[in-house]
């Protein structure tokens, strides 16, 4: 009885479908968050009768054969590159990433981590850092006595002083593209780490060789569509559903046949 096995390998992949649903709706808020696809793929057939063979009883060649499927499989889990909406926070600090790219950040190892959170902060020091505490790369530091801090499109760090009319450059931030951006590796704190699958990290100034600019006093918001994912969280319950009740027909299906005298 293959229906049995089948119908499990379909509950396994709805309970893998609303598992990333639910990490997406608890997502919901998280600045520049990306919403996860989970998708899936047929297993292997087994090939009762192969097409194109020889009819033995009339040597007719078989047009069509018989090929038996034994299920589903996870094949990824896809990150939707969309940009958010940028909500309005006027923070001198919140940078949100209007476009491709993202910044880059020195780990606790010294390797270089990926985010599109452009909340930062300002360390003890006056580092430029994330809410985790990594520095942004490169590394800008902001005087104590700094009044105000702008940031332009290009990414360019002004401080303003009080006792001078003009500002002073501290720095520019730039931003770090990928080849496949879904082959990142997501490592938590929204963060992503360099992969084979991804390509090497392509550093760039904000708004050139197809990276976005900055915007000053926003934040990315998370491109989750709360009404499709709760479509889809539907769908897979369904699903799921569905599967089950194939397992209960195929009890049933068993027991008639035990029960025969």
């Amino acid at each position: 009885m293959r229906a049995l096995q089948i119908a499990a390998t379909g509950m396994s992949a709805q309970q893998m479908r609303v598992e990333v649903i639910s990490n997406n709706l608890a997502n919901m808020n998280t600045t520049g968050y990306n919403a996860r696809r989970a998708e899936f793929a047929d297993l292997h057939y087994q090939q009762v009768t192969r097409a194109g063979t020889i009819n033995a009883a009339d040597g007719a060649q078989l047009p069509t054969g018989v090929q038996l499927g034994l299920g589903v499989r996870p094949a990824s889990i896809s990150m939707n590159v969309q940009q958010g909406t940028l909500i309005q926070t006027g923070a001198d600090l919140d940078l949100a990433i209007e476009g491709g790219g993202f910044l880059e950040v020195t780990l606790p190892s010294g390797n270089s981590g990926y985010t599109r959170d452009g909340s930062l902060k300002r360390s003890g020091d006056g580092l430029i850092v994330t809410s985790d505490g990594y520095g942004v790369v490169p590394d800008i530091t902001i005087p104590a006595d700094a009044r105000a801090i702008s940031v332009n499109a290009a990414g360019e760090v002004y401080a303003y002083f009080n006792d001078q009319p003009e500002p002073q450059l501290l720095g520019q931030f730039s931003l770090v593209g990928f080849t496949n951006v879904k082959g990142l590796e997501a490592m938590g704190s929204n963060l992503f780490l360099e992969t084979p699958a991804s390509g090497p990290a392509l550093a760039g100034e904000p708004g050139t060789d197809g990276l976005g600019t900055l915007r000053q006093g926003y934040l990315e918001n998370s491109s989750v569509d709360a009404v499709r994912e709760v479509t889809q969280l539907i769908e897979a319950q369904r699903g799921y559903e569905l599967n089950a009740k194939v397992i209960t027909a195929a009890d049933q299906m068993l027991a008639a046949t035990t029960q025969i005298r």
